[in-house]
C-alpha cells in the first residue's frame, strides 16, 4: 500500500486516553441502557426482573463468547497495522466477520426453536417459565446479528477509530429506550407488550447496529470492503487468527460457563437472590466500566506498539492502565457504598432484597481492584499474543475457585449469597495476581526481541507481494516471526 495507508493506520496519533474513552462512553451507554431496562422492567414485576437477570447472564455470556473470539482476530489487526501490513489486517477482518456471523446463526436457531429446554438448562424456576420462554425466544435471535455486529465493532476499534462504535452506541441507546418505553407502557402509539416488548427492542436495536457498523467496516480500510471480499481466503492468516483466538474463546466460554452454573446456584437459592444479583450486576458495572475501557484501550495500544516492535513502551502501558484504572474503580466502588440504599430503592421496594444487595456493595470494595489487576493485565498479555496462559488459569480458578466453591460454600454449607460472591472475589484474585507475574516475566517481548536481533537467513527472505496477488502470498517478514504461540 501507498504511504496514505501507512499514515492511516500509524499508531503514533494514539493515545491511551483517545483510545479508551470513546470505549468509556460506548460502555457507559450500553450500562445505562441495562439500567434503564431493569428500572422499566421492574415496573412489570420482580419477576420479570429475574428473568430478564437469568436469560441476560446467558445472553451476555454468549456475546462476551464473540467479543473475545472477534478480539483474536482485532489483536492481530492492531499487529499487523502497527507493523505496516494493512492488507492482511483487512483479509483478517473479513475472516473474523464470515467467522461470527456462522456461529451466530447457529445459536440464534437454537435459542428460537427450544426457549424451555434451554430455560430448564440454566435452573429458571418452574414460575418463571411461561416469561422465560417468550423473552428467550425472541431476545435470543439478536445473538446473530450481535455476533455479526460484535466482529464489525472490533475490527472498526482496533484500526484506532473508537469513536464510530461510541456514535453508534448513541444513537442505538435513545432509540431502545423509547422503544422499550413504548412497549412496556404502550406509548407512541405502540401494543402495550411489557416483557415481550422489551425482547422485541432489544432484537431490533441489534439489527439496526448491526447495519450501522456494517457501513464502518466496509469503509476501515483505504481500500473499500465489497461483496467479492467475502471471497477472501487465507489458510495462514486464519491459522493466526485461530493461533490467538481459540484460547479466547475456550477462556470466554469458561467465564460464560461457569457464571450459568453461578446464577443456576442462585436460582436454586431463591428467586430474591436472584433480582439482587441482577441489580448488583447492574451497579457493579458502573464501578468497573471505566476501568474496563482502559484495558480495552491499552490492549488496543500494546499491540500497535508489539507491532511496531516498540518493546520498551509495550511493557510499560499495562503498568500505566493499571495504576489509573485502580484509582478509578476504588473511588467508584466507594461511592457505591454511600449510595447504595438510594440506588437499590430504584429497582425496588423489598427489603429483603435491599439487605443482601448492601452487603453485596460493601464486598464490591474488594471486588473491584482484584478485577481491576486481572483485566490489565490479561489486556498486555492478549495484546502480545499470550492468550495460552490466561486459558489456562482461566480453566483452574474460574471451575475450581468461583464455581466449585460457590457451590461448597453458597449451597453444601448454606451459607448463601455472600458466600457465593466471595468466592468469585477469590476467583479475581488468583487470576490478577497470576498474570501480573506472567507479565513481569516479559517472556513474550523478551522472545520478540530476541528474534528481531537476530541475521535473517537467506532461506528466510521472501519476495514482496506484488500489487494484484493472492493475499495468501507470504511477505517479507512472515507472521511466524510474532512470537504468539508460546505458553
Amino acid at each position: 500500500m501507498g504511504a496514505s495507508a501507512n499514515d492511516k493506520t500509524a499508531f503514533q496519533s494514539y493515545s491511551l486516553w483517545s483510545l479508551s474513552w470513546p470505549i468509556f462512553i460506548e460502555l457507559f451507554l450500553a450500562t445505562l441502557l441495562g439500567t434503564v431496562d431493569t428500572l422499566m422492567v421492574s415496573r412489570v414485576s420482580d419477576d420479570a426482573v429475574a428473568v430478564v437477570g437469568l436469560s441476560n447472564q446467558l445472553f451476555n455470556g454468549v456475546n462476551t463468547l464473540f467479543v473475545t473470539i472477534t478480539g483474536g482476530a482485532g489483536i492481530l489487526v492492531a499487529q499487523k497495522l502497527g507493523s505496516r501490513k494493512p492488507e492482511e489486517a483487512r483479509t483478517i477482518s473479513i475472516i473474523a466477520a464470515k467467522f461470527a456471523i456462522c456461529i451466530g446463526l447457529v445459536i440464534s436457531a437454537v435459542l428460537f426453536l427450544f426457549p424451555d429446554q434451554i430455560a430448564r438448562i440454566i435452573q429458571m424456576p418452574e414460575e418463571l417459565l411461561p416469561l422465560g420462554r417468550t423473552y428467550m425466544s425472541i431476545a435470543g435471535c439478536g445473538i446473530a446479528p450481535f455476533a455479526l455486529a460484535a466482529a464489525f465493532s472490533t475490527v472498526i476499534r482496533n484500526t484506532g477509530n473508537t469513536r464510530g462504535p461510541m456514535l453508534t452506541a448513541v444513537g442505538i441507546n435513545m432509540l431502545h429506550v423509547l422503544l422499550n418505553y413504548g412497549f412496556i407502557f404502550g406509548a407512541f402509539g405502540f401494543p402495550q407488550l411489557g416483557l415481550k416488548g422489551v425482547a422485541i427492542s432489544t432484537f431490533s436495536c441489534r439489527v439496526i447496529t448491526m447495519l450501522v457498523l456494517a457501513y464502518m467496516f466496509i469503509h476501515a480500510f483505504e481500500r473499500r470492503i465489497g461483496f467479492a471480499d467475502l471471497k477472501l481466503r487465507s489458510r495462514r492468516l486464519f491459522k493466526e487468527v485461530l493461533r490467538i483466538g481459540w484460547p479466547l474463546g475456550v477462556s470466554s466460554s469458561c467465564w460464560m460457563l461457569s457464571q450459568m452454573v453461578i446464577f443456576m446456584f442462585l436460582a436454586i437459592l431463591g428467586a430474591k437472590e436472584l433480582a439482587a444479583r441482577t441489580y448488583m450486576n447492574t451497579l457493579e458495572s458502573f464501578c468497573f466500566m471505566l476501568g474496563y475501557a482502559i484495558a480495552m484501550g491499552v490492549q488496543i495500544q500494546i499491540a500497535h506498539l508489539f507491532g511496531a516492535k516498540k518493546w520498551k513502551e509495550a511493557y510499560a502501558s499495562a503498568y500505566k492502565a493499571l495504576f489509573i484504572g485502580l484509582a478509578i474503580v476504588t473511588v467508584n466502588a466507594g461511592l457505591l457504598v454511600l449510595l447504595g440504599r438510594t440506588f437499590l430503592g430504584f429497582f425496588t421496594e423489598d427489603p429483603e432484597i435491599i439487605r443482601m444487595g448492601i452487603a453485596l456493595l460493601a464486598l464490591n470494595m474488594l471486588l473491584q481492584p482484584g478485577k481491576m489487576l486481572n483485566m490489565a493485565f490479561n489486556a498486555g498479555l492478549n495484546a502480545v499474543g499470550d492468550t495460552r496462559y490466561p486459558m489456562i488459569i482461566a480453566l483452574f480458578s474460574m471451575w475450581g475457585v468461583a464455581a466449585g466453591m460457590s457451590y461448597w460454600f453458597g449451597l453444601h454449607l448454606g451459607w448463601g449469597l455472600v458466600a457465593i460472591y466471595c468466592c468469585m472475589i477469590t476467583d479475581e484474585y488468583v487470576r490478577g495476581i497470576l498474570v501480573f507475574f506472567r507479565w513481569r516475566k516479559r517472556k513474550l517481548l523478551d522472545r520478540a526481541i530476541a528474534r528481531d536481533t537476530q541475521p535473517a537467513h537467506l532461506e528466510d527472505v521472501q519476495p514482496a507481494e506484488l500489487p494484484g496477488e493472492s493475499t495468501t502470498a507470504i511477505p517479507v517478514e512472515p507472521a511466524r516471526r510474532t512470537p504468539a504461540e508460546s505458553a
